[in-house]
């Protein structure tokens, strides 16, 4: 039996149901569980999925930055537990080490000092000084930190160790030890690409500090029509 109203007229109605018998009861009960507790059966697997995933990349990369024979017999000698917590812990690590912009602090530092110094702010490939827009406001200024994306963060943490592998063997080939060359590959690469990164950075930030608002008028439009076609 259950009880309804009519949205219109706001009349109650009670319908019956006739009784099926206890078979279909439980039936009725037991599909009622099922549809309940699919969605954490499905959260469990994903989670359960996730996991395990985790566990293989952390065994390949213990393999892959030891080296094969050395990372698998590590392995085995260690307790099954403390694999079950360390491996999966990697991927992990890796993505939050990617998620720390070390750039933008070292590049916000560069900006407050290295311009002060003469001698050193010459040695650099790139302006550290602001630009000639310097009584911009705070607004105006671009920032520096980009948007955080999920999958570039991904995609890069769980790369690093086979590109950490091909800088060290590129590299550091007389380096003996697989560990020991495949962490300097990885500092060698993590200190290019931020190099890299600051001097792109800098370059935006003097572009946007430089740019100049004009009027949109027939004058202005042939003139930088003109100077773009020059340089292109």
């Amino acid at each position: 039996m259950g009880k309804v109203i009519c949205p219109q007229c706001q009349t109650e109605y009670i319908i019956v149901f006739p009784n099926m018998g206890v078979l279909v009861l439980i039936l009725d009960t037991v599909d009622s569980f099922i549809y309940k507790g699919c969605p954490f059966l499905a959260a469990g697997v994903v989670v359960g999925a996730i996991y395990w995933c985790g566990v293989t990349f952390g065994a390949i990369t213990v393999m892959q930055v030891i080296g094969q024979k050395e990372g698998l017999a590590i392995m085995e000698q260690s307790d099954p537990l403390v694999l079950l917590i360390g491996l999966p812990a990697i991927p992990v690590a890796l993505c939050l080490g990617k998620m720390i912009t070390w750039e933008d602090a070292l590049l916000s530092f560069m900006r407050k000092n290295v311009s002060k110094i003469p001698v050193i702010r010459n040695l650099f490939p790139f302006r550290v000084d602001a630009g000639t827009n310097t009584d911009a406001s705070n607004e105006e200024i671009p920032s520096m930190s980009n948007p955080v994306s999920a999958t570039r963060v991904l995609c890069g943490a769980l790369l690093m160790p086979t590109i950490a592998n091909m800088f060290g063997k590129f590299f550091f080939d007389s380096v003996k030890s697989n560990f020991h060359r495949t962490i300097l590959g990885g500092l060698t690469f993590i200190a290019i690409k931020g190099c890299l990164k600051i001097y792109h950075k800098q370059q935006q930030y003097i572009r946007q500090c430089q740019r100049k608002i004009l009027d949109y008028t027939e004058s202005n439009i042939s003139t930088y029509l003109h100077n773009n076609r020059q340089n292109e």
